[in-house]
């Protein structure tokens, strides 16, 4: 069976639309394919985390005290996941990365936010995925696919169906700062080349999508290839 690494964003959890009905749609899925691949998911903080992050700031937080106000709420998000899995998540959310990829088997969704400061929960995944010697991982986004720029604010940003992860490093941010955001974060994509492993992009509100990103099919949003 194949080992598989999920990213997903906050911003993709909770978005505030209609969320516990996502979540508990989300749940569903990944309980239907656990039994096929060998699942880890990661969750990130998203909007609240940029909330604390931005409050944080004006209160003359360090970087490292911010930090760790953004991956509490990563582990409160993986928490209402795990609460959707049921039986089929792992009661604990995870804080080791050893620990996260021992307890996972068939049926079972390894699940875990954040771990330290200085990166995202991306390069937490990453990490993982080197450490797994996963085949792949999915970034759940809340676009539908890599973009040169900001396809909310540019209209006219490139898509790609596919490029290399030397691409993908000349189009993202270069220093870590508290929950900043990109497609993925530059520690991640250094793990990802290092190691070659594929990395597939989706819209991680399309269910179907991210289902056949997991299972290794088809996909409508970018793969990137290692060098």
């Amino acid at each position: 069976m194949d080992k598989v690494v999920v990213s997903i964003g906050g911003s993709v959890l909770i978005p505030g639309k209609e969320d516990s009905i996502y979540i508990k749609a989300l749940a569903n899925m990944l309980k239907e394919v656990s039994n096929e691949v060998y699942l880890i998911v990661v969750c990130g903080g998203g909007q609240v985390a940029r909330y604390y992050s931005d409050v944080g700031k004006n209160l003359g937080g360090s970087i490292k005290q911010i930090d760790e106000l953004c991956i509490e709420v990563t582990k409160i998000n993986a928490g209402l996941l795990s609460i959707a899995l049921g039986e089929n998540g792992l009661r604990s959310i995870h804080t080791n990365i050893e620990n996260c990829i021992n307890m996972t088997s068939v049926g079972k969704v390894s699940i875990m936010g954040g771990t330290e400061s200085g990166h995202t929960t991306d390069a937490v995944a990453a990490m993982i995925a080197k450490k797994y010697k996963a085949n792949r991982i999915i970034n759940a986004s809340n676009v539908n696919a890599i973009y040169s720029d900001d396809p909310k604010k540019n209209p006219n940003a490139k898509r790609y169906s596919e490029m290399t992860i030397d691409e993908l490093s000349m189009i993202i941010y270069n220093e870590h700062a508290p929950c900043k955001s990109s497609i993925f974060d530059p520690l991640g994509v250094k793990i990802i080349r290092d190691s070659k492993i594929d990395l597939t992009v989706v819209n991680g509100r399309n269910l179907k999508e991210l289902k056949n990103a997991i299972l290794g099919k088809e996909i409508e949003g970018t793969h990137v290839r290692p060098n």
